[in-house]
């Protein structure tokens, strides 16, 4: 109720934040590095890791500090890993979608992560598009890569991020718990989906300097979890 309240009585106050938001934050770049590739020794295992930003691993200077670079040195003992990054900063979940169906790729993914929301979180982004997005993502990761497991990690605290100030921290805050609440509700109608609660640090030093994406420290500790569960589930259905 409360939400809904300050939607329509603080909708100006949000919007003038939003503006000054965007015009002070640092834009940092996606980092350099490959974005393909086969890393480690072991069984087999091919990943795809999809997005927007944080997926890009904006917020380092070079791939091997951000997420993929984390999960990969993480399986790499293991895992003999042939993996493909595809995100882009400012993506929401519809674009995302777009570029699944429209990509030309012959080639499988046994395993897709998938970090998606913050933009459709700031885009307004409506419940039931949301949904929507993250059915049809999946039924295309099947299609298009023949997904067989599909880890969609949760949206970071919003509510927590220094770039915003208040009210409209904890506005955007609230609409993220939210999109998280419908993908978890999503991932358990689904048996090939997995909602995976990413344990995000909030100590100001796991952040990067734009106040708003994660810094080298939290892309390692969010990879590791994440290729902790993927290892979880591989040992599980193997």
């Amino acid at each position: 109720m409360l939400y809904h309240l300050a939607s329509v009585f603080l909708a100006l106050l949000f919007i003038i934040q939003g503006k000054y938001v965007r015009r002070v934050t640092p834009k940092l770049p996606e980092p350099a590095g490959r974005r393909e590739g086969t890393y480690g020794s072991g069984t087999p295992l091919s990943l795809l890791i999809i997005g927007d930003s944080a997926a890009a691993g904006v917020g380092v200077e070079l791939q091997r500090y951000a997420l993929v670079g984390s999960m990969l040195n993480t399986l790499g003992p293991h895992y003999q890993v042939a993996w493909k990054l595809m995100a882009k900063t400012g993506d929401t979940s519809a674009e995302l979608l777009e570029k699944i169906q429209h990509v030309e790729s012959t080639q499988a993914f046994e395993t897709v992560v998938i970090s998606i929301g913050v933009n459709d979180v700031t885009g307004l982004t409506s419940s039931r598009k949301w949904s929507s997005n993250l059915a049809f993502i999946s039924q295309a990761l099947q299609d298009k890569f023949g997904a067989k497991r599909v880890l969609f990690s949760s949206l970071p605290p919003m509510h927590l991020f220094p770039a915003l100030p208040q009210p409209l921290r904890w506005w955007l805050g609230v609409r993220a718990k939210h999109l998280n609440d419908l993908a978890e509700q999503f991932c358990q109608t689904n048996p090939q989906c997995h909602f995976v609660s990413a344990p995000f640090p909030t100590d100001r030093r796991f952040i990067a300097d734009d106040g708003f994406h994660p810094g080298a420290l939290a892309y390692q500790l969010w990879g590791e979890y994440l290729a902790r569960i993927l290892q979880e589930q591989l040992i599980k259905h193997a």
